[in-house]
């Protein structure tokens, strides 16, 4: 089913004023809708990451370190965070909790549902199943840039919409993967059984 068809809205920036755990897990589920000018591509997120922010050495906010690169991190729930990994790879964020802690999500891996041909287009010829599965891949296939950083969700080209998992679809939590410090914390959160999850040891 289309996502424009679902009786659906973005969720509403409370959503991400909790812990950042409880939200990555309960993004699941949800679609993320992006509208590049007038293409329309949206994806089922299957995969996502927490990064507690000042006490988490893997995470952008740690120790509160601030540059001119991530001052997205430190804005109000709800805000994109998008940074250039490996300086070839863009990657989407919602920040979450409170302003200024430096806490967010990172969005690892979709399910394709709409617009498929403009993501083949933009992912140069894949395989489906490696559209989306990995931060990088799904900015490619939704035409995400640094212009969404530091928009508020609700109100930005890309939005994520209320939903979820169905009460069959179980949850599998895993260290995350494609760092170097604090590895072996359990803050990944994954559709168990999803085809379009990323490869583990794989960014």
């Amino acid at each position: 089913m289309s996502p424009r068809s679902r009786a659906a809205k973005a969720l509403p920036v409370s959503f991400f004023a909790r812990p950042v755990e409880t939200v990555a897990r309960e993004l699941l589920g949800t679609v993320m809708v992006s509208v590049v000018q007038g293409t329309v591509t949206a994806g089922r997120i299957v995969e996502t990451e927490a990064y507690l922010g000042r006490d988490d050495p893997a995470s952008h906010g740690y120790r509160l370190r601030r540059n001119a690169r991530n001052q997205s991190l430190y804005g109000p729930p709800g805000t994109w965070y998008v940074y250039l990994s490996y300086g070839m790879h863009w990657c989407a964020n919602l920040v979450c909790q409170v302003d200024g802690i430096g806490a967010a999500i990172l969005v690892r891996a979709l399910e394709p549902l709409e617009g498929l041909e403009q993501m083949r287009s933009r992912r140069g010829g894949v395989a489906d199943r490696l559209i989306a599965s990995g931060p990088g891949k799904l900015c490619q296939a939704l035409g995400i840039t640094r212009a969404l950083d530091g928009a508020l969700m609700p109100r930005s080209t890309v939005t994520v919409l209320t939903g979820g998992l169905t009460r069959d679809e179980p949850v599998q939590v895993t260290p995350r993967i494609g760092i170097t410090k604090a590895v072996e914390w359990p803050l990944r959160f994954v559709v168990a059984g999803s085809p379009w999850v990323s490869k583990v040891g794989k960014r």
